[in-house]
């Protein structure tokens, strides 16, 4: 059974406030406004390769870096797709993408089963894209995981171009979450234990 969508969640701290807007079912608006370019980038890839709606305003204390506001996104839209899938009924619950970005390659695995872990294989092979930090890819990756309960696993697998790689990624991730969400024919949860 889902929660009533969409769904909103608001995160205010001393150093963030995030506001996430999702509706993990029904393709929709993508509006992203982190004050991280980046990320803006990366979130709105998300958003359309998995044909979500999805809002999400942020304003953090980037005058010290961005490592705040990123970790705090990630934590806000877990939490708002947890919240989404409520006790996870009726869905494949089993995600996966491999794709490419001219040179560069990457894939993404999801299982949305309430046991959160976070694995990366693979590096990013450069500290920087423009201003973005890289080491706060799998900050954000993590926090999302974790705050949204499910298992993911994403394989940085190879690429020359940085911005490619961790495009890919992004765009993985959706096609990932996409394939897990998509409909069982029976409106239960897919474990032999009957819950997840």
């Amino acid at each position: 059974m889902k929660n009533k969508i969409p769904i909103e969640v608001k995160r205010e701290t001393f150093e963030t406030n995030v506001r996430v807007k999702l509706d993990p079912f029904t393709p929709g608006p993508v509006k992203i406004d982190t004050g991280v370019g980046f990320l803006d980038h990366m979130l709105h890839l998300f958003g359309v390769h998995g044909e979500l709606s999805l809002e999400i305003k942020a304003k953090g204390d980037t005058h010290v870096d961005y490592h705040h506001t990123v970790e705090d996104v990630g934590l806000t839209l877990g939490e708002a797709l947890s919240q989404a899938l409520g006790e996870r009924k009726g869905i494949a619950r089993y995600g996966e993408a491999h794709i490419p970005m001219e040179e560069a390659l990457a894939a993404v695995y999801i299982d949305l089963a309430k046991r959160p872990c976070f694995v990366q294989k693979g590096i990013i092979p450069v500290e920087k894209i423009g201003n973005f930090d890289t080491e706060l890819v799998p900050e954000f990756l993590k926090a999302l995981a974790m705050s949204g309960c499910f298992t993911l696993h994403v394989h940085f697998i190879y690429g020359e171009n940085a911005h490619h790689l961790v495009e890919a990624g992004f765009k993985a991730l959706g096609h990932a979450l996409k394939r897990a969400l998509s409909p069982l024919s029976r409106d239960e949860v897919l474990s032999s234990k009957g819950v997840l």
